[in-house]
């Protein structure tokens, strides 16, 4: 196995200040436990410098474990054991202790704490390390009034960024609502994808976006990697990719992507340039889309609505939507004929036909 070299980023005190507070929240003990398995900061002042074997086997796989009994391993009560990572670097283990379905909350709740305590740190010293230069260059590249400023000129020209060269800007965003006992191991994935589409510029956006600044070229050639990330993380996170623009017109590409990434799609990717009637129907308020969607909608099933969504995204082919759906050709045409007789709106006709899309969209 090879080993990984640990970044001592939480010192002792801060780490304790964590747990302290965590403690106050959920009544449980929690520790903090470094590379070599050590618990380094804890609640429970007997469990610093004793060996934790899960906390070791937490740091060194990067994956969640969860103990149901105590003494199960050694050095481990029951609770949920999980790995701090912050741009693709181990930080430490949080382990808190307790029935698994009680304490996995709060041990999320210390994981966030500490990342928000990294970043914080991150941002005092911005221009100390590479990796903040980093972050600091994409963040300035988006933001228009910013862009051209000195300083990003010279960074630029450090991390061989040319001018003339196209870039797509890839935004990955989690899904705020999923709470994957994972993280950590997605957000490894995700900096390696970006790694392996050759881009020195990407970083975390508060508060659950990943961005990367990648040449339009190798887009293109490395679609296949973007899009097995969509299909083995589909639901827990959305991928969004800019159209072509020049390095100094990346604020234009930020816009792009946070307009395609809204709005209810069937696909975990979105490319900018193949986006119509979505973007338009994914920024439409709220209160207007719901009224928008009932006109349309509203006295349907929901098998007619798949059917029709179906419909729309084979262009219509009566041949192709039979084979997603499993009907027989004159069932779908019965069933078009049932919506029109029901909303007295003809899914077949061009005008209707925009309308319940742009409806289908809008849900």
């Amino acid at each position: 196995m090879k080993e990984r070299k640990q970044h001592h980023k939480i010192n002792q005190k801060t780490a304790q200040q964590i747990v302290d507070t965590v403690k106050d929240v959920c009544g449980q003990d929690i520790n903090y436990i470094d590379l070599s398995g050590t618990v380094f900061a804890s609640t429970d002042a007997s469990r610093v410098g004793t060996f934790h074997e899960i906390g070791r086997q937490v740091a060194m796989t990067c994956e969640t474990v969860e103990v149901e009994d105590d003494n199960t391993f050694y050095g481990t009560h029951a609770g949920v054991n999980i790995p701090i990572i912050h741009n693709g670097e181990f930080i430490a283990v949080i382990g808190i202790s307790g029935k698994p379905d009680s304490v996995r909350k709060y041990a999320y709740l210390a994981q966030k704490i500490t990342v928000l305590l990294l970043r914080e740190h991150e941002l005092d010293y911005e221009n100390n390390t590479k990796k903040n230069q980093m972050n600091y260059m994409i963040r300035a590249l988006i933001d228009e009034e910013q862009a051209h400023t000195k300083r990003i000129t010279e960074l630029l020209q450090e991390y061989e960024v040319e001018a003339g060269d196209c870039y797509q800007l890839i935004m990955i965003r989690l899904n705020s609502r999923y709470n994957p006992n994972n993280l950590a191991m997605i957000e490894n994935t995700i900096y390696h994808a970006f790694q392996a589409l050759f881009s020195k510029l990407y970083t975390f956006n508060y508060p659950n976006e990943y961005l990367a600044i990648v040449k339009s070229k190798i887009v293109q050639q490395h679609k296949d990697i973007l899009e097995k990330l969509a299909k083995n993380f589909e639901n827990i996170l959305k991928i969004a990719i800019s159209a072509p623009h020049k390095i100094d017109e990346q604020f234009l590409a930020y816009s792009e992507v946070n307009l395609a990434v809204k709005g209810k799609n069937t696909n975990t990717i979105r490319w900018y340039e193949k986006l119509g009637l979505e973007i338009l129907c994914a920024n439409v308020p709220l209160d207007i889309a719901q009224l928008y969607k009932r006109k349309y909608l509203l006295q349907l099933k929901e098998e007619e609505i798949e059917l029709l969504r179906v419909y729309y995204e084979e262009n219509m082919s009566l041949a192709k939507t039979s084979e997603r759906l499993f009907l027989h050709k004159n069932t779908i045409q019965y069933q078009l004929d049932r919506i029109h007789k029901i909303t007295g709106y003809n899914p077949r006709k061009f005008q209707d036909a925009v309308a319940i899309y742009a409806a289908l969209l809008c849900e």
